[in-house]
């Protein structure tokens, strides 16, 4: 592209498309990575015509980004299925229930309103991470740009002089619709998200709900009319410029508003999403936030209860709870590193009728091994009435039991190095380098995993029945890292 600055393909990451707009996505970009995912389709051997999905999130740059993508995708000859605004999913779903050979999902789901990004995923709603085509989809871009490619998604007077639209703050201009089949998958997804539930078990109950102005309100909206509940809604009307900050239930700020209102309207359960739901966090009558590490070991017990002897995979980073859940279902834990690639392949290979980590993923068989932030709360309620008790009846037994720091980020900057100094400090014959630094010291473990993306340490530690003892030895394990990191 001559007389154009160079691309910054910084946003590649480990498991998808994430950068600031424009200077490290923008349309330009967009139309190349369209173009580049269909060409690595059909490297795949994918049948002709190509099909894919289409969707995109709430934020302000997202319908020209999906734009963008759809063009591109288009001028490679795949037939683009555009199912519109939607959850992350939404798209895997829509992928896997059409039978497309792939899908695409414009979404930079909790990053800040200026960053945009895409999840990718092949036939059956299977991911596209580094390891499984990310990469080679990075090479195809990195080639086109290299050979100076200038094709250009723009009409009239505007391509024939090879301008190129440039994505800022308010999106793209004048990028051409491309050739595109807008499709209502909503009717076929509600009726999906139902089946989960005995409806008839169903009870009354006042379920406040904050979609955090993302993308959550309209299922939720969609679901109303079938369910017995009543809905005290937070945040709840899509808007791309987070009027109440970033859609993050993991930020402690970010949980007061639901809390509160849990509390004012009395109701028995609390739920919030993050902007592309494709995550959901639980709170309980008094408000109080509930890791998503015991809402793991309770649909572990839920399903196998439906399915006994059934497989549940989780990750390594907090798992006595899940263990305990899954031995007294009678079924089968099985430890994954974390991240949804993993996750994903490891059930479809043991079959595995639930998955689930402690950031609040929740994966299912059913929903082609994908993970949903709808799916666990309507669970949840159909649990709550079965056994008549709240929330807080159902996990209070285990937070006594299995007591955690929570996740803990800390900036260093040579993880390798600090996670090497701790091994050598603590000495256990329980010690597993499968993800991150993983050490069992049988009353307290803890696991220690650097980002993907960041000199950031993720540290998690868990206790046996000892809230006083998983304190003292989280402020060792920091005070140790935060050490060694200065030295």
């Amino acid at each position: 592209m001559a007389g154009s600055k160079p691309f910054d393909l910084s946003c590649f990451k480990a498991y998808d498309i994430r950068g600031r707009i424009p200077d490290q996505l923008n349309g330009d970009l967009a139309f190349l990575i369209g173009r580049a995912f269909a060409e690595y389709l059909q490297s795949t051997g994918a049948a002709a015509p190509l099909r894919v999905v289409l969707g995109y999130d709430i934020r302000n740059t997202s319908p020209e980004i999906s734009d963008a993508v759809a063009a591109g995708m288009g001028e490679a000859g795949a037939e683009v299925i555009h199912i519109g605004r939607c959850g992350t999913e939404e798209v895997y779903f829509a992928t896997a229930d059409m039978q497309a050979d792939g899908g695409v999902m414009v979404t930079a789901s909790h990053n800040p309103k200026d960053y945009n990004g895409m999840k990718l995923v092949r036939e059956e709603a299977r991911p596209i991470s580094a390891d499984t085509g990310l990469k080679q989809i990075t090479t195809l871009v990195a080639a086109a740009l290299q050979e100076g490619y200038n094709r250009s998604p723009l009409e009239g007077e505007q391509a024939k002089q090879g301008h190129r639209p440039q994505l800022s703050g308010g999106g793209s201009r004048g990028l051409a619709k491309a050739p595109a089949t807008e499709h209502n998958t909503r009717p076929a997804y509600i009726e999906h998200l139902l089946s989960y539930v005995d409806r008839d078990a169903l009870k009354p109950l006042t379920i406040v709900c904050n979609a955090g102005n993302g993308g959550a309100g309209e299922v939720i909206d969609l679901l109303e009319p079938h369910l017995p509940f009543r809905f005290i809604k937070l945040q709840h009307k899509p808007d791309g410029d987070f009027p109440n900050g970033v859609p993050n239930p993991m930020l402690t700020e970010n949980r007061r508003p639901t809390a509160e209102a849990v509390v004012k309207h009395g109701a028995d359960l609390g739920v919030a999403w993050d902007g592309d739901f494709d995550r959901c966090f639980f709170f309980d009558a008094a408000g109080r936030f509930i890791e998503g590490y015991y809402i793991v070991g309770l649909l572990a017990s839920l399903f196998l209860q439906r399915e006994p002897g059934a497989a549940i995979v989780h990750d390594p980073r907090l798992l006595w709870n899940t263990h305990d859940a899954v031995k007294a279902g009678g079924g089968r834990a099985v430890q994954c590193k974390a991240g949804h690639a993993f996750i994903k392949e490891c059930m479809r290979t043991e079959n595995a009728v639930y998955g689930g980590e402690m950031s609040a993923h929740h994966y299912f068989r059913d929903f082609f091994y994908c993970d949903s932030g709808m799916i666990p709360w309507l669970l949840m309620t159909e649990l709550l009435c079965r056994r008549g008790k709240p929330l807080a009846d159902l996990v209070d037994a285990a937070m006594a039991a299995y007591p955690i720091s929570g996740e803990i980020n800390l900036q260093v900057k040579d993880p390798a190095a600090v996670i090497k100094a701790v091994e050598n400090h603590y000495s256990s014959k329980m010690m597993d380098r499968s993800d991150g630094l993983s050490i069992d010291m049988q009353n307290w473990r803890f696991n220690l995993r650097p980002s993907n993306t960041e000199p950031v340490l993720r540290v998690n530690v868990e206790a046996r029945a000892d809230r006083a003892k998983m304190q003292q030895k989280t402020e060792e394990l920091l005070n140790l890292i935060q050490s060694e990191a200065r030295s």
